[in-house]
């Protein structure tokens, strides 16, 4: 059961949480305008978004943490057998882990963080409660961007639109600012289900915009191509 992209491709027969395309988005739409020396991405998964900025970017370390034992093992599987694999490493650890042992300052740090909200509630009950017992809390994962990013480092996120507001405020109180804030329908007529942000230290006027993925069922906006095309074999 693995998912194929243009250069490499995506065990996940044994972790929860499948390719989808909030990881997809906030891989192919995370600004490296800095131009990274270094990556971390927190919560790993299967390893999908390190390797999208693998082959975005030049970045000669590319770290992931994953606390899921399947999810790591499966990452590290995903990472050996991709083209870039020297510059790919997964940590077993959970975030407080990582932020008493390391000390490197990151460049870029990316995170489809596991997130619980109401909306989120499906009718699989152990499904729920992995959700939720894994939902990193913002507070956390806003306090180490701050203790992890470089001064010229980028921290982007991909978040339920409804959580929009708090992480503005979590990321103010430590003085990163947006740059970039892209609002994801699925469709034209659909509400806003999802946000993309990016955030630095230097204050400065975010771009922000809107993104639909669909005009109708498999029928993708030109926007939405022209993000994923060098992803999807069928873009």
């Amino acid at each position: 059961m693995s998912f194929q992209f243009k250069q490499f491709s995506i065990q996940q027969e044994k972790t929860a949480m499948k390719v989808g395309t909030d990881g997809v988005l906030l891989g192919a739409w995370t600004p490296i305008i800095n131009n990274p020396f270094n990556i971390l991405d927190i919560g790993a998964g299967t390893g999908l978004i390190a390797l999208m900025l693998a082959q975005r970017t030049q970045a000669e370390q590319i770290d992931a943490i994953e606390i899921d034992e399947n999810a790591y093992e499966e990452c590290v599987d995903n990472f050996e057998n991709s083209p870039w694999n020297d510059r790919l490493y997964c940590y077993h650890a959970g975030l407080d882990e990582f932020v008493d042992e390391v000390e490197e300052l990151y460049d870029l740090i990316v995170s489809n963080p596991p997130f619980y909200t109401a909306e989120y509630k499906s009718n699989n009950e152990s499904r729920d409660l992995a959700r939720f017992e894994d939902a990193l809390p913002f507070e956390e994962l806003v306090e180490a961007a701050d203790f992890f990013l470089s001064d010229h480092g980028i921290f982007s996120i991909i978040i339920p639109f409804s959580e929009e507001e708090k992480i503005l405020s979590l990321c103010l109180e430590r003085e990163l600012f947006p740059i970039k804030i892209t609002r994801v329908k699925g469709t034209p007529a659909s509400e806003i289900k999802r946000s993309l942000m990016a955030f630095t230290r230097i204050q400065q006027e975010p771009i922000i915009n809107e993104l639909i993925i669909e005009i109708a069922r498999h029928d993708y906006t030109d926007e939405y191509k022209e993000l994923t095309k060098d992803f999807y074999l069928k873009m």
